[in-house]
């Protein structure tokens, strides 16, 4: 079965996960191919590991996750503790068999877009573009109440994405990415998942 791939990507806190969810489509968290925080030669900020640099992230096993799942129906993903920085295990991640689409999101969609292209991937590329205003606050409510690191560092990292949220648009676009409102957004999966499902 020819299965296309959709990669959603926004800012920490655009509600990425929520649309995913939203969207009943078979998912891949692209978060969970995090390298762990004692993996050598990690960019630092602030003395802590910059987890929104693409270094920290492990691009080569995501996509081979993917081109697995997408024809196969099935792979195994790691399991990835954000509180502790690491990799705490693995998970078996099988799809439907009439599934057409399979949705991955994460902050390193954007660089995930060019290698899915270059691997031959079906690929499709959706950026949620919602006020800066509104992701940060979103993004801090959603760390707090998942404890995923101390208050002080999500203030600090709170801020430096606020200041790289146009920046991190306009990557996207360059890669290719199409931007959308959340509601457009849902309109669109639903969109191509009919689509899909028709070829």
């Amino acid at each position: 079965m020819n299965r296309r791939l959709v990669l959603l990507a926004g800012p920490s806190g655009s509600g990425k996960s929520r649309l995913t969810l939203a969207s009943g489509l078979p998912q891949l968290r692209l978060d969970d191919f995090y390298h762990d925080a004692d993996h050598p030669g990690l960019p630092q900020t602030l003395g802590i590991p910059d987890w929104d640099d693409p270094a920290t992230w492990n691009g080569a096993a995501a996509i081979a996750c993917l081109e697995q799942l997408l024809r196969t129906g099935r792979t195994r993903t790691p399991d990835y503790s954000i509180p502790l920085s690491r990799k705490v295990g693995d998970k078996q991640l099988t799809i439907p068999d009439g599934s057409s689409v399979v949705l991955a999101e994460g902050i390193f969609a954007i660089e995930a877009l060019p290698l899915a292209r270059a691997a031959g991937i079906d690929v499709t590329g959706i950026y949620l573009d919602r006020p800066a205003f509104l992701v940060a606050w979103y993004r801090f409510v959603r760390d707090l109440r998942q404890k995923r690191k101390s208050p002080w560092v999500l203030v600090r990292r709170g801020l430096a994405l606020w200041r790289a949220q146009g920046r991190l648009k306009r990557k996207a676009m360059a890669n290719g990415f199409v931007a959308l409102s959340y509601a457009a957004a849902e309109g669109r999966l639903a969109h191509l998942t009919v689509v899909s499902a028709q070829r």
